[in-house]
């Protein structure tokens, strides 16, 4: 990956269809999202080599992702081995993160660390809605402590989801899991661990900050809303006290990295703050500069 070619680094897209065409999400959840974010018949399930092609084609390089809620939801994820394997064949634009359910326990623990050692992935994407446990659960902890020891990314979807909303009864997806004040205990409990905290983390937002800024290890990624929707305290931190923790990333497919950034040049962040949003802060936490 040529860093210095690239425009951007999105550090939030997912893969919701595996090569078999299987769906990570059940249908009422993914034609609920789909209306959530108004898609209007724009494709919801690129392939991995679509994705590839699509921020190659924009110069950007992108962090992909499966979620594993199996336990909660009953359907099996886009495989880890499969997401890592196509960013290995398209490494100049694919950065591998993986997906494991706290509730796999030991063999989930295991699953990491081969994941970490044999397929390089560089993160763990985790769902506290959709997969049912708080942040600061001790049943994740052991799945801390290989992404820890590996100097791997725990990212943590954090705020209001739009999986589930308008299902009824929000598809039983609770959202009390997503306060991200539970990420702190993983924060205080995990002091090297590197962590994101996914998205504007309404109606948290105030709390999202103060973990970042109280916690070295603690990021925030901008995906799942239009900039234009940030609230003034979040853009104030990331002109500020968190402009070299606050990265870019769009939620795609369900949010473009054409839109987000269309609307991102619209916002007030200052010139010099821009590129590390864009490029430079994820670069450094990916490990993929000096």
């Amino acid at each position: 990956m040529n860093v210095d070619d690239l425009v951007a680094i999105d550090v939030h897209t997912h893969a919701e269809v595996s090569a078999k065409g299987n769906s990570s999400l059940d249908d009422d959840l993914h034609d609920a999202s789909s209306a959530y974010f108004k898609l209007e018949g724009r494709n919801r399930k690129p392939t991995l080599n679509e994705i590839a092609a699509y921020y190659r084609e924009r110069r950007m390089a992108a962090v992909v992702f499966t979620v594993d809620a199996q336990h909660a939801t009953g359907t099996e994820p886009v495989p880890n081995e499969e997401v890592a394997g196509a960013a290995a064949a398209n490494a100049d634009v694919l950065i591998p993160f993986a997906s494991i359910d706290p509730f796999r326990g030991k063999a989930g623990v295991l699953q990491a660390r081969r994941l970490v050692e044999e397929y390089g992935v560089k993160g763990f994407k985790f769902h506290p809605n959709i997969q049912g446990f708080f942040p600061n659960d001790r049943i994740a902890y052991a799945l801390y402590e290989v992404i820890e020891e590996a100097g791997a990314v725990a990212l943590f979807h954090t705020g209001q989801t739009g999986i589930g909303a308008g299902v009824p009864g929000g598809g039983g997806i609770r959202l009390k899991y997503s306060n991200p004040m539970y990420v702190d205990d993983v924060a205080a409990d995990f002091p090297h661990l590197k962590i994101i905290l996914a998205h504007p983390s309404f109606p948290w937002q105030d709390e999202a900050l103060a973990v970042a800024t109280h916690k070295p290890g603690v990021h925030i990624d901008l995906s799942g809303w239009s900039p234009k929707y940030f609230p003034p305290q979040l853009v104030q931190y990331a002109n500020t006290l968190l402009k070299d923790k606050v990265l870019f990333g769009s939620d795609y497919p369900v949010l473009t990295p054409d839109r987000w950034l269309a609307d991102f040049d619209k916002l007030g962040i200052k010139d010099e703050v821009r590129p590390k949003i864009l490029k430079d802060n994820a670069a450094r936490l990916l490990g993929l500069t000096p």
